[in-house]
């Protein structure tokens, strides 16, 4: 008989622990944490953070077995050591959501300095919970006017009188020190810092930051922004010093063209405030007053940012930020209490960074100077290392180009002097960087360097400057000069994304017009991580907007003429929009929303019967004008009219989002009242222009903001093919214009012609402007010919970004990569490819993780790759003959639960496509 197993006790109860294990193991399997934490905009662990509402965003790891999520929690705390299951300030506890951006925060009210803690974890779509999330913090700047202790400093440079090139009051730069005395080791130490003016700011003879020109530029009669610098690492116990440059900027400096606004200009001025945190636990604070002393006899002598920096080493004060320095003979600074009306708080932006450089590619030698082709346009300063003699000056001049004959061609830096001077305080190699202003430039001219040595390329590097973003999105093509176009694009951004939205980098001008913003705004999204930049600038043209409604065409206001202009002053409707579009933030809106209602109504109020007369600078720069004006031949009454009707139908989308019925539905009936308007006065019963010149710029407008009746959309886009024809195939659109053109082509299925539009070669087109050699976009079609030279207007700037907006299409139809929802929450992924391309790619990191499309051409047989974030789906669109068959991942087409075809149509397959990587393949013949 077979002898029955025995078990003690001991081999039960271990047993039972294996099955307790393994089953543990099975069920309560963790997958791979979020990634990207960030807050708000797009922050990641600030100091000295401007929102105390925050929203927290993340993102899914990509991998083939997370493909969405369907909950979360959000756990905040004051202390690291708290998360995740003790968390002090706020639990979201399990949520379920698929929401993985801009989730407000509703914990305990948040302060000043606070330094907070959060993480996150998530489950996906088969319920599994992830790790959760590394721990992410932020620190609260000071919040409020009252968080100040601190008083505005400064001497008093009015009273030297310096007179600069246009007959105004020039401020010197002050040197402003400051020696503190601490009793015991620092913990923790906090600089916070403004300036009215521009500032760089030393502790113990190490400068803080590589901060360029802070700290900006924002509409300073109401608010100005504030920085926080973590200097623990800065301070000793026992002495410190502090020492702060501070020059005029964008405060009181020259600025825009109102010369009566020069000069009574305020002197410039720097408020700071160290909070220290010592190791016996007491706090110190050490604020800007009047025992601080300060000097102008500094080795910059002048700074500024249309004409350029002056510097003398002869009057170099080494060690002047430590404590081995006598500053016996510097005088007491003047001190001034905060004023109420005044706000100041933290900047909400990156600030400007050195971000590159760019090596001499040539060396061209005339007579008494020597020129530093750079070959790429920029913005920023030289990084000079030249030799010269004890007391001799070198002048450092910049152009964009240079005329026919090699010499600089400076005319269309118009006022702007734009140049540099270093006088040496021995002889050898000198090293400078000018510090308190910018230049637009390709070109470097140096005379007064040592003639006796051979110039060589390593005397001048550039330094590319412009707000600290990173690159967002790529676009590549097998075409030379597209690339070369796209090319231009990303360095027009680079130029003029400096603080604020600038018009030019070079001119004395250099303004934030509002025009230029919101054509080439939709474009910039694309390419650079910009949300933050937008965000902060639309916070001023808030504070900038008149009591009437009216948005100035500069932001900030520098001209005070109380004047408008439509198709600028729609910027506060149409850029918030836009960020919704890219981002799916609903804040934007929200923060806008009352701007754009009072633009609405200036709109209405310079309109009768719905028809405007608001002033506008029309289609600025349209080509071949018939009286050869700068506002272009289309009426600016219809223009006005049509601008009025597109922000009406943008708020009135803006209220639907934000769940204003009401709200949407008075604006939805008001654009229905311009539209109506609209097409009683400027068309006629056959779709066709009446009572004023008939242009493609008048077309685009209608079709592209849906302005007419479906009886006569047909009939206006014939008209509207007849006036290309009419122009040869060639454009005829300005600044309003041109970024309609590839939209409304599109939409009516020319995207043939558009093509053809693009790739023109000739006058006027965008690769006109590059086959003259451009390197960024310039202001005019025409402004440099080889065979006629430079445009005879004085208004050329050859780094003008608006005509790049055509980069918004290159990326959605050309690349194939467009939102359909808000936020790129679904995407459609539907390349159109053409002749002369044989491939292209575009990629932009969404807020759900980069997405992909990638095609190309070979015998007839069309290839796109395709990548889809996690959390996401595509509708992805691929040309093909309708006999053909489609290929997905190298296998012939079969539905699965990660590709669903949707609608197969004559020329194409289209599929609705679940996260992650494929490759399809189809014929084209």
């Amino acid at each position: 008989m077979k002898k029955k197993p025995t078990f003690s006790i001991t081999s039960l109860l271990f047993l039972s622990f294996l099955i307790v294990t393994l089953t543990s193991s099975l069920y309560g399997q963790t997958i791979e944490k979020a990634k990207e934490l960030s807050v708000s905009e797009g922050f990641i662990n600030p100091v000295g953070f401007y929102d105390n509402t925050p929203s927290f965003s993340w993102k899914l790891p990509v991998s083939e077995s997370i493909k969405s999520q369907t909950a979360y929690r959000i756990v905040v705390a004051t202390n690291k050591d708290l998360l995740p299951n003790s968390s002090d300030l706020w639990d979201s506890q399990k949520q379920n959501s698929e929401q993985s951006t801009w989730i407000n925060y509703r914990g305990v009210d948040l302060e000043s300095r606070q330094k907070v803690f959060w993480q996150i974890k998530y489950w996906d779509q088969d319920g599994k919970a992830s790790e959760w999330s590394d721990i992410n913090n932020f620190e609260l700047g000071l919040l409020s006017n009252e968080d100040w202790s601190a008083k505005w400093i400064g001497l008093d440079t009015k009273k030297e009188q310096v007179m600069g090139s246009q007959d105004n009051i020039v401020h010197r730069p002050q040197y402003l020190r400051k020696e503190f005395k601490l009793s015991n080791d620092v913990v923790s130490a906090r600089l916070y810092m403004t300036a009215k003016g521009v500032f760089d700011v030393s502790i113990n003879g190490t400068n803080v930051s590589g901060d360029v020109m802070p700290p900006g530029y924002t509409p300073y009669k109401k608010r100005i922004e504030t920085i926080t610098y973590n200097v623990t690492n800065l301070i000793a116990s026992g002495q410190n010093t502090i020492g702060v440059e501070v020059a005029p900027g964008w405060f009181s400096g020259r600025m825009g063209w109102m010369h009566s606004l020069w000069k009574d200009t305020e002197t410039p001025k720097v408020i700071c405030q160290l909070e220290f945190t010592l190791k016996d636990g007491s706090q110190v604070t050490v604020i800007s007053d009047e025992s601080w002393k300060g000097t102008t006899n500094g080795p910059i002598r002048l700074s500024e940012i249309y004409d350029g920096e002056t510097y003398d080493a002869n009057l170099e004060m080494p060690n002047w930020t430590t404590n081995q320095f006598n500053d016996n003979n510097w005088q007491p600074v003047n001190a001034f209490d905060i004023s109420g009306t005044l706000r100041l708080e933290p900047k909400r932006q990156t600030t400007v960074k050195a971000k590159m450089q760019l090596p001499t590619r040539e060396v061209l030698k005339k007579e008494g100077t020597t020129i530093f082709d750079l070959k790429q346009n920029m913005v920023g300063v030289p990084l000079l290392r030249v030799p010269m003699k004890k007391g001799e000056t070198l002048k450092v001049r910049f152009a964009e180009m240079l005329s026919p004959n090699g010499s600089f061609y400076t005319k269309n830096y118009r006022g702007a002097l734009s140049t540099d001077y270093y006088t040496a305080s021995e002889d050898g190699v000198i090293e400078y960087t000018p510090k308190f202003t910018f230049h637009g430039f390709r070109y470097v001219e140096l005379s007064g360097y040592d003639t006796t040595k051979e110039p060589s390329k390593d005397w001048v590097t550039g330094v590319v400057q412009y707000s600290d973003f990173e690159e967002n999105g790529t676009f590549t093509s097998s075409h030379e000069k597209l690339n070369q176009l796209q090319s231009n694009i990303v360095w027009g951004l680079r130029g003029n994304f400096f603080d604020i939205p600038t018009d030019c980098p070079q001119r004395d001008e250099r303004m934030g017009w509002t025009g230029d913003a919101q054509v080439f705004g939709p474009t910039s999204m694309f390419n650079a991580d910009v949300y933050k930049f937008w965000g902060s600038w639309l916070q001023s043209v808030r504070e900038s907007q008149y009591e009437n409604g009216g948005i100035p065409f500069v932001v900030p206001d520098v001209l005070y003429n109380n004047k408008v202009s439509s198709g600028w002053g729609d910027v506060c409707t149409i850029i918030p929009w836009k960020i919704y579009l890219r981002t799916g933030d609903i804040t934007i809106l929200e923060e806008n929303y009352e701007m754009m209602k009072g633009w609405l109504a200036h709109h209405k109020s310079s309109s009768k019967e719905y028809v405007s007369s608001m002033n506008t600078f029309a289609d600025w720069l349209q080509p071949y004008p018939v009286v050869g004006r700068n506002k272009g031949d289309t009426s600016q009454s219809l223009i006005g009219t049509a601008f009025f009707a597109h922000s009406a139908k943008l708020t009135a989308q803006t209220a639907a989002v934000l769940g204003k019925q009401e709200e949407q539905a008075e604006y939805e009936a008001l654009f229905a009242s311009v539209a109506k308007a609209f097409e009683r006065e400027f068309f006629d019963e056959t779709g066709k222009v009446k009572g004023v010149t008939e242009t493609q710029t008048s077309y685009l407008m209608a079709l592209a903001f849906d302005l007419l009746s479906e009886d006569k959309k047909d009939n206006a886009k014939k008209h509207l093919l007849e006036k290309i024809a009419e122009a040869d195939d060639h454009l005829r659109t300005g600044f309003l214009g041109t970024p309609l053109l590839s939209q409304v082509l599109d939409e009516t299925g020319e995207v043939n012609l558009m093509y053809k539009l693009l790739f023109n070669e000739t006058y006027p087109s965008w690769f006109y402007s590059i086959n003259q050699g451009a390197t960024t976009i310039w202001e005019r079609w025409n402004s440099y010919s080889k065979a006629e030279g430079f445009n005879p207007q004085k208004m050329n700037s050859l780094n003008h970004y608006a005509y790049g907006a055509i980069g918004e299409w290159m990326y959605e139809r050309i690349g194939g990569v467009a939102p359909l929802e808000a936020g790129y929450k679904k995407i459609r992924i539907a390349p159109k490819p053409r002749n002369p391309l044989t491939s292209a790619s575009a990629s932009v990191n969404t807020p759900y993780g980069m997405v992909s499309s990638s095609w190309e051409i070979v015998n007839d047989e069309f290839k796109l790759e395709v990548i889809v974030p996690p959390n996401t789906e595509a509708q992805v669109i691929i040309p093909a003959i309708s006999q053909s068959s489609l290929r997905a991942n190298g296998a012939v087409f079969e539905e699965d639960a990660s590709l669903k075809l949707t609608n197969r149509a004559n020329d194409s397959f289209e599929l609705l496509v679940a996260p992650g990587t494929y490759v399809f393949q189809s014929k084209l013949k």
